[in-house]
């Protein structure tokens, strides 16, 4: 009981602005990804073919500005896919940040980027594993084409070390039948 006394008056005592954070400009950004968005999916099958598939990426705040978390869902090779991820800046690092697990895969991928200077391409990298459980570096580098389409290239180092493209996802935001009303 004393030491949640000394905790309170601690709190008590610090300023307002001391115990809670600001969002920045950077985790403001994240909110242009929130939204229902439709994903085209191109990617090589385990033939080696090219093959495509649709999914859907559900991407939202529901902690306030700094992290942005997604839900994703697909049908791939077949298989139902869902993925969960999370993205936000942080200020120590002056990076954005970011895990990503999936149905497919028992690895946590982590990785961290930034913004280009024109601020329409992000760029993340990370080490995870490759085909034989070796890590590898994966890039995932998403392009805003504009508010309501952005496509994101997923690739990992091939065996000499040069990224190969794995996976492409166009995303279509969806936009609803009033907001396609002229004049609003």
């Amino acid at each position: 009981m004393k030491l949640l006394s000394s905790l309170t008056s601690l709190i008590l005592a610090l300023p307002i602005a001391a115990q809670i954070p600001q969002p920045t400009a950077e985790h403001v950004k994240l909110a242009e990804f929130t939204g229902i968005w439709d994903a085209t999916l191109n990617y090589t099958d385990t033939d080696g073919k090219p093959a495509q598939s649709k999914g859907a990426m559900i991407r939202k705040q529901p902690m306030g500005s700094f992290w942005l978390v997604d839900k994703f869902q697909a049908q791939i090779m077949g298989m139902q896919h869902i993925g969960l991820g999370t993205t936000g800046f942080d200020p120590v690092k002056k990076k954005y940040v970011s895990t990503w697990v999936d149905s497919m895969s028992p690895n946590l991928l982590v990785t961290e980027g930034t913004f280009d200077k024109s601020g329409k391409i992000l760029t993340m990298t990370g080490m995870g594993p490759g085909p034989d459980g070796t890590p590898i570096e994966h890039r995932v580098i998403t392009t805003i084409k504009n508010k309501d389409t952005h496509v994101m290239v997923m690739s990992a180092d091939n065996p000499k070390g040069r990224a190969q493209p794995k996976l492409t996802i166009t995303y279509k935001r969806r936009v609803k039948a009033i907001d396609k009303v002229p004049g609003k």
